[in-house]
């Protein structure tokens, strides 16, 4: 192996433009019908409607060469796992392996549902690279239905653990590996369905690059590798470059941790571009949490490139060249470099703050490329199948809300926001494959955060249980409102109600676990909205006309916050020019004398 590793070291082949190109085209596109063919063979709805999974190839040394960005957050967590497996089996790595790890720890899967699984690509007995994947799993056993306990402190309360394991050996799967997790999951059919898909997928992969290896050349594809990775570092250098010299600091505050329900806490980002090179330093967040809410440097460096990705563009290559061009800094101990064994399964409300200070901080040395805060995101679980007679199930759903607003733009509705890109769960899916019912999904009217142009709208899904269940919460932004921008007005915070309307109405903390639910019980989740941007008195009226005549504002909104005033024409609304005028006017002035 060490002379393989050399040799991939070495090879220094020139790539012409043409080739180039070629390449980076036939991996993306190789990466994308691997993921595809994970979510049609997918057992869960996580994976299969949800598409909370992702695929990548990686050179020799675990780097990303190609990734199909669903999850934006894999970008770090898969070499952090690849490192894992090298670290483990580097010297004994053979044609027909393949590794399995989700150890939060000892890999870098953002919580221990995440099953990250990977096999070596041998061409005439080099070492090509690797094929992966990592995906979401319904349950891996742990005190709640799920996996993910809102009140655990330490990763032993998140479900089973694996370090680097073999998965098949010589192309033979390890079969007392299936039932080890089997055995520790609630719905082993569907979990050991979704392995074999991720098995599948790779291998997919494997023989679609051993395809391409026989028309370049192992040489060839090898220095392919260095150059993309190259090429991509430089190209986001050439972009730092051409930013103003600057340093900025900002901080978010996610509601609570699960345990401490009367804390929030901090992440505070400064980030300070010199030159071509840009730097993210953490030292100043809180310390790590009793509670899931902390994050490991893998998903903290790949939150870092997502933003300098959004901030690029749609043109920017997406490999792990994007991660050589920064620096992060962080502090051992702190929420988002924790100790070991700290909780983290609850990790995305953290990442969203991070996101959300990195954007405001460079906001102001990248002028423009400003946003508002948006809903970030949230899902539950609900489980059933102790009583004799009952369906057994593990029913978890991914919810966004409304993006926040942007300069030019006003946010998207209903919509998942940041690095979290999966998808809602179709209601006929849902109602055909668990024992509940969707009483209703609409967007919430005055939900988005007023602005010259406004953020989007938060969702309310309200759901009647069938059989008897248990119910957990993972949730963010119940207390704390996604923030405006420029003058912009904050989104609304969300909401889970237990039986709304009725003598056993309860709300529940934006993290909560297991709640027992009984036949007919209801509950109601009311997602936030999105900041706004720029003051609300200068969004162009007939904007406001449309949203109210669309069901997204209300009339008595639009007059008391944007200032326009509707009257009812020969056939619809339509704007009172003069009357417009004089409540604008108003407000203005209600605003420089509280200023």
């Amino acid at each position: 192996m060490t002379a393989t590793r050399i040799a991939a070291d070495e090879a220094r082949a020139a790539i012409d433009p043409v080739t180039f190109q070629i390449l980076r085209a036939r991996l993306n596109g190789l990466v994308q019908e691997m993921q595809l063919s994970l979510f049609r063979t997918g057992f869960s709805t996580i994976i299969r409607e949800s598409q909370d999974a992702s695929c990548a190839l990686l050179d020799p040394a675990g780097r990303v060469v190609a990734q199909h960005v669903v999850l934006p957050l894999h970008i770090g967590a898969f070499p952090a796992c690849a490192k894992a497996v090298l670290d483990e089996y580097g010297d004994d790595l053979r044609p027909g392996d393949a590794y399995l790890i989700n150890h939060t720890h000892l890999g870098g899967s953002p919580h221990a549902p995440d099953f990250f699984i990977i096999c070596p690509i041998f061409i005439e007995g080099t070492l090509l690279g690797f094929a992966a994947s990592m995906a979401h799993k319904g349950d891996i056993g742990g005190p709640v239905p799920g996996s993910c306990s809102a009140a655990a402190t330490e990763i032993y309360n998140e479900g089973l653990h694996l370090p680097a394991v073999t998965y098949q050996r010589d192309y033979q799967t390890v079969r007392d590996l299936e039932r080890i997790i089997a055995a520790n999951s609630r719905t082993p059919t569907v979990v050991v369905g979704d392995m074999r898909g991720q098995l599948g997928s790779v291998r997919l992969g494997e023989r679609r690059m051993a395809e391409i290896a026989e028309k370049h050349g192992v040489d060839e594809l090898l220095a392919y590798f260095r150059e993309l990775l190259s090429v991509s570092e430089e190209r986001v250098r050439a972009a730092v470059r051409s930013w103003p010299d600057a340093s900025a600091s900002a901080e978010r505050y996610v509601d609570d941790d699960g345990i401490n329900l009367d804390h929030s806490y901090k992440v505070h980002v400064t980030v300070t571009k010199t030159g071509d090179r840009i730097s993210f330093d953490f030292t100043e967040s809180d310390d790590q949490t009793s509670g899931a809410a902390n994050i490991r440097p893998p998903l903290l460096r790949a939150a870092c490139a997502y933003v300098v990705i959004a901030l690029l563009g749609p043109q920017t290559w997406v490999n792990s060249g994007l991660l050589d061009a920064m620096d992060v800094v962080t502090r051992k101990g702190s929420v988002v470099d924790p100790h070991f064994p700290a909780a983290v399964n609850t990790y995305n409300p953290t990442v969203h703050a991070v996101v959300d200070a990195i954007f405001e901080a460079l906001s102001h040395i990248v002028p423009g490329r400003g946003r508002a805060d948006g809903c970030a995101s949230r899902s539950f679980v609900m489980s059933g199948g102790r009583e004799p007679g009952t369906k057994k199930y593990v029913q978890y759903e991914l919810f966004g809300g409304g993006t926040g607003a942007r300069p030019d733009h006003d946010g998207v509705s209903g919509s998942s926001v940041n690095h979290t890109n999966g998808k809602i769960a179709p209601i006929e899916i849902v109602e055909s494959e668990y024992p509940t019912r969707v009483l209703r999904c609409e967007l919430i009217r005055d939900s988005a955060g007023a602005g010259r142009f406004r953020g989007g709208l938060g969702i309310r899904r309200e759901y009647e249980v069938l059989e008897p269940a248990r119910f957990s919460l993972r949730s963010t932004r119940h207390k704390i409102a996604p923030l405006g921008v420029d003058g912009g007005a904050e989104g609304t915070v969300g909401k889970l109600t237990i039986n709304p309307g009725t003598p056993e109405e309860r709300v529940l903390p934006s993290r909560y676990a297991e709640l027992p639910l009984k036949v007919g019980d209801r509950f109601l989740l009311e997602t936030p909205g999105g900041g706004g941007y720029g003051p609300p008195t200068e969004r162009d009226p007939e904007r406001v006309l449309a949203d109210v005549r669309n069901g997204y504002v209300s009339a008595e909104a639009a007059r008391a916050t944007y200032g326009v005033v509707l009257t009812r024409g020969p056939e619809a609304l339509v704007v009172d020019g003069a009357a417009t005028d004089a409540a604008r006017s108003a407000l203005t002035r209600t605003a420089t004398k509280e200023a």
